[in-house]
């Protein structure tokens, strides 16, 4: 099994916590990662709901099934049956007993409040996202500590445009590294879309028509890294408004895109306040759009967008299992002046990142990084661009060029 970054945080979770939940969307590596652990370094029965026999016997009494328990346990896609959150609440308030229940889901309880508030104050919540560049290569994926920790890997590029774009063509599903050619990951991604809208999305919803969820997943594609326009895309898939936020939540709630919020903080600026919008896999970004190749993608109408996803993506990946733990951002006011990606540790450092599919800089490109570090006073902390170049370079107090593979180098 390839070691995920995210272990050692389940592991303290589970030192001290009675419910644990491994959240992520389906095929992350949730399931086998909660097996490995049942087997060795948290020893517990496993059950998953995937199982036929299984999800009948648990919906038709939960709080039995619950009751049955002795020991740790191991509850698989447990989204599936969302009444087992209340029976399990019921035990761990009787014996609050650490690392008792470790649930995997591919459904965000964030987003259901029912199912969060249920446990609250009682289940540890963690998310495993696809592999990460350095969990795929064995490097320890150290960046976003290493920004606010004053450590600042100045790497030569290892990797050129090319090697870069096929990254993100691969993105991080566990299965992609089973499949070399594109034919073989087109026939996974297709069916994975399948499976996605058949089960999660109807168990979430009961929502039993679905012909324009495909027609919607790919037109998020085409728009990935743009700021969300409801009333545009309403007209382009031909959904009411409403009936489009219910869908576009339930394509949060299965992790399936990510809307990254604006940062606002003290700022006298009139700012944007609406989220961005992202997928969770540049991979199945690039299959939605009908890009499998380097010379498809290469023309630049997605590389840019592809790239900013890519990017965004590894740093919320590292943050997930980061000693600083910060809270991503974006940042633009209403004149247009945009910082992709902003890091706010707990502290209140700010570090701004911008993303650029450029093998070469000027100091013009660090306009926008300058006039931000200006407005943020003492709490800007460091601004990066993160290019497709190969050399590291400053270009002023705080503000430094890397290239891309700086991220898991």
């Amino acid at each position: 099994m390839i070691r995920r970054h995210i272990l050692n945080k389940i592991l303290e979770a589970l030192s001290d916590t009675p419910v644990v939940l491994l959240s992520g969307a389906r095929q992350t590596g949730k399931s086998t990662l909660a097996k490995w652990l049942a087997e060795g370094s948290h020893p517990a029965r496993y059950v998953t709901l995937d199982d036929a026999a299984v999800f009948a016997s648990v919906k038709q009494d939960p709080a039995g099934f619950i009751q049955g328990l002795d020991g740790a346990v191991v509850i698989d896609e447990v989204q599936r049956v969302p009444e087992l959150f209340s029976a399990i609440k019921l035990t761990v308030d009787r014996e609050r007993n650490p690392g008792r229940f470790l649930l995997t889901g591919s459904a965000n309880v964030l987003l259901l409040p029912r199912l969060s508030d249920s446990l609250s104050g009682r289940m540890e919540i963690l998310t495993l996202w696809p592999f990460s560049q350095g969990e795929k290569e064995g490097g320890d994926d150290a960046f976003v500590d290493a920004v606010f920790h004053d450590q600042v890997p100045f790497v030569k590029g290892s990797e050129n445009c090319s090697d870069l774009i096929q990254r993100l063509l691969t993105g991080g599903y566990p299965e992609m590294l089973l499949r070399v050619k594109p034919a073989r990951r087109r026939a996974w991604f297709s069916a994975y879309i399948t499976t996605i809208l058949q089960r999660d999305v109807k168990d979430l919803a009961q929502i039993n028509g679905l012909t324009a969820f495909p027609r919607l997943f790919s037109l998020l594609a085409a728009r990935t890294g743009t700021i969300l326009n409801v009333a545009e895309l309403s007209r382009s898939v031909g959904l009411p408004q409403t009936t489009l936020k219910r869908y576009m939540a339930l394509l949060e709630t299965t992790f399936l895109t990510i809307l990254l919020p604006p940062w606002s903080g003290n700022f006298s600026k009139r700012l944007v306040k609406t989220p961005k919008l992202y997928l969770n896999d540049t991979g199945l970004a690039a299959h939605l759009l009908g890009v499998y190749s380097e010379e498809m993608l290469g023309d630049g109408r997605f590389l840019g967008p592809l790239l900013e996803n890519f990017v965004l993506l590894e740093l919320l990946k590292q943050a997930s299992w980061s000693e600083t733990q910060p809270r991503l951002f974006y940042f633009r006011t209403q004149a247009g002046q945009e910082i992709d990606v902003v890091m706010e540790d707990p502290a209140g450092r700010i570090v701004g990142i911008e993303i650029k599919a450029a093998a070469t800089l000027t100091g013009r490109d660090f306009a926008a990084l300058k006039d931000f570090s200006e407005s943020m006073g003492d709490a800007f902390h460091l601004g990066i661009i993160l290019y497709t170049g190969s050399e590291p370079v400053s270009f002023g107090k705080n503000l430094h060029a890397l290239p891309v593979s700086t991220l898991w180098k």
